[in-house]
Formats: C-alpha cells, structure tokens, sequence
C-alpha cells in the first residue's frame, strides 16, 4: 500500500484553475480501485491519500497525471508501506 502526500507549493492560488480536473482525476482513483481515501492536510497544507492494488511505477505514473502535479500546484511524495499487521478489516492490505 501507498501513502501519496500532495503539499502546496507557492503556486496554490491557481489551484482553482485546476480543480475540476483534479476532482476527475480522484474520481478516477477510486474508480480504478486504487485510491482507498483522499483528504485534506491540515491546516490547509494540501491533501493526502492512501493508495493499494498498484505498482509504484504505475502510482507514480498516474500521481504525474492530477493536473495539480503536472501544473506544479502541489509537490507530490509517495511513500510505499509494506504491511507487517492489520486490524481485521483491513486485512484485504496485508495480501
């Protein structure tokens, strides 16, 4: 599993610009079945989202897609965790 963090970098206030592609670009996350929660870092530092069933190359690949990432709005960092023990329902991770 993957925790992908997206922090804003001085060209947040063009985030609005992208939003709607942004929102699409999550929306396909979850669609694919790779994305299994996005939220907001707070205080509004950017967002973060918890990621399974992917190559790292292939979350690399598809972080470099959200417009955010491709417009340098946000700086993204993925970090890969290999589960040693999970709570029992989360144990579809520990696969």
């Amino acid at each position: 599993m993957f925790i992908v963090t997206l922090k804003f970098s001085d060209s947040k206030g063009q985030a609005g610009q992208f939003m709607d592609g942004h929102k699409q670009w999550i929306k396909r996350g979850f669609d694919d079945g790779v994305f299994l929660l996005v939220g907001s870092l707070q205080p509004n530092l950017g967002g973060g989202i918890v990621a399974h069933n992917t190559t790292l190359a292939d979350l690399q690949a598809r972080v470099n897609d959200d417009p955010f990432v491709a417009q340098n709005i946000v700086s993204a960092d993925i970090f890969e965790i290999a589960p040693a023990r999970t709570d029992e329902r989360l144990s579809f991770l520990a696969a």
